[in-house]
């Protein structure tokens, strides 16, 4: 049994058996929005990160000092991609869906709905052994299929969601790399 995480967050799930992130993150805002120790806790970051991605307009501010659900998959978003893209191509990344991101008046796609297709995708390329990219333009468009978005809007998510997904991967892999480079040193001496 393989556990992880589920991506950009501190929640442990098993990523071989089937899974629903909306499953996972709705009931978490059953009693309404997270304050910020709460998302801190639960995405792993430094209060201070989220503050100053508020500040820099990265995420809309909190609404009586909570985060509603599509704040939080916004702050997800942004911590699961940050380990592979600037902060600035993260932005441009979401902007590109959704506009202005301090404004969800303009958004094409809502963040949690964004969160959710993207873990749909990262769970169907994910193999015992590694990722398969391979057919990841399939599997983009099979998780789409049912979204109800204009052509061109959905051939903009179609794009966001790519290039998350391999942002994403790339991230992991670096994290591998990392590991086998620190294996070299406990090889070397022995």
């Amino acid at each position: 049994m393989k556990l992880d995480r589920l991506p950009g967050t501190t929640i442990e799930i098993d990523f071989m058996k089937d899974f629903s992130a909306k499953e996972i993150i709705e009931p978490i805002f059953l009693a309404g929005g997270l304050v910020l120790s709460q998302v801190a806790q639960l995405t792993g970051l430094n209060p201070h990160v989220v503050q100053n991605w508020v500040k820099r307009k990265f995420v809309s501010p909190p609404v009586s000092k909570k985060y509603s659900k599509d704040q939080f998959c916004r702050i997800v978003i942004i911590n699961l991609l940050k380990d592979s893209l600037l902060l600035e191509s993260i932005s441009k990344l979401i902007s590109y869906v959704n506009g202005r991101l301090d404004d969800t008046a303009d958004d094409i796609i809502c963040d949690s709905l964004l969160y959710y297709y993207f873990t749909d995708v990262i769970k169907e390329i994910s193999k015992e052994h590694g990722f398969d990219l391979i057919n990841l333009d399939d599997v983009i468009k099979k998780v789409l299929q049912n979204e109800e978005l204009k052509h061109e809007h959905k051939n903009k998510v179609f794009q966001v969601l790519k290039i998350m997904a391999v942002a994403y991967v790339s991230a992991r892999l670096k994290n591998l790399a990392d590991i086998y480079i620190e294996g070299l040193d406990i090889m070397e001496g022995i």
